[in-house]
């Protein structure tokens, strides 16, 4: 028997542009910390009158991109052929990773941030002997971390959304701009809060992530790994049918099923809550901290990469 998708995973053709909105906004942010990262390095050798090196930037970049286009073209078109279970298991297991590797990012972002610039000099400066083959690797980790949790996190919404098309272009889309803004902050045209702008996206990434993991347990409930798949803590179908707008928006961006288990709603409470009373308290702990003393005159204003 082939795989059948419930109701709830399937959207009319009017209501499918909604999944873009969570979609977009993992590309934006995870395409704007690559596109800072590069830019920072690219400025760093340019300064040092390093532009021998430029090359070795742009092969890590390469590679970075090429691995997590191949990520995504295995975890898509890798699990054809597989039984129904067996494909459960796989997407409940790397929507898990996923959130896992999400979970990180968004604290890792959050606590270097501020220091980002000066880290990847340094990492700069430890590569540049020679013919500066080391920067290879230190462009491809700085990207190609960004690009596998992205691979990763867009296919486990594509495989909860069921819709495959438009949130690989909601993706794109906020690359192609993360890109542009990248650029801008870069050449020192347009300044923002870069730490206000990772702590509130991350929020909002946290909430996502809280959705794609509830969609993990559910599969592994599916595939017969985990009980409880008939055990529902509600079921509010009636008020918000899967086909309508707003329960085809509350899918596309948080992952909210009408229909949740008990192990779904608790597994959604117990990484939403906790991460999220963390993360904020991070938040507020980071604010203080970063407000420039008055004698500092040198960094009263955000640099170019807008790392501040």
């Amino acid at each position: 028997m082939g795989r059948l998708l419930p109701p709830a995973r399937i959207a009319p053709p009017h209501t499918k542009v909604l999944p873009l909105l969570a979609n977009f906004l993992i590309g934006l942010r995870e395409g704007l910390e690559a596109a800072l990262v590069v830019g920072i390095l690219i400025a760093y050798v340019v300064k040092i009158r390093r532009r021998d090196v430029l090359k070795r930037i742009w092969l890590g970049v390469a590679l970075a991109v090429l691995v997590s286009l191949s990520l995504g073209a295995v975890l898509t078109f890798g699990t054809y052929g597989l039984s129904f279970e067996a494909q459960e298991a796989i997407g409940g297991s790397l929507s898990i990773i996923a959130t896992i590797f999400v979970t990180w990012m968004v604290f890792w972002m959050l606590r270097t941030s501020k220091n980002l610039k000066h880290h990847l000099q340094h990492d700069v400066d430890q590569h540049l002997e020679g013919a500066g083959w080391g920067l290879v690797l230190v462009a491809f980790l700085a990207v190609g971390r960004e690009g596998i949790e992205t691979a990763l996190f867009i296919w486990a919404a594509v495989q909860a959304t069921g819709s495959t098309t438009l949130p690989l272009v909601g993706a794109a889309l906020g690359i192609v701009v993360a890109v542009l803004l990248g650029w801008l902050i870069n050449r020192g045209l347009v300044r923002i809060n870069l730490s206000r702008f990772f702590a509130w996206s991350g929020a909002v990434l946290i909430v996502v992530a809280g959705g794609v993991l509830s969609y993990g347990v559910h599969d592994l409930q599916e595939a017969g790994i985990l009980p409880g798949l008939h055990s529902l803590a509600f079921d509010v179908s009636a008020a918000i049918p899967p086909d309508s707008w707003y329960g085809t928006l509350l899918k596309g961006t948080v992952n909210f099923s009408p229909a949740t288990t008990w192990l779904e709603a608790a597994a959604w409470v117990l990484y939403v809550v906790p991460t999220m009373i963390v993360f904020l308290r991070a938040v507020g702990r980071k604010a203080p901290a970063a407000q420039v003393p008055a004698s500092d005159s040198s960094t009263a204003r955000p640099t170019p990469q807008g790392a501040r």
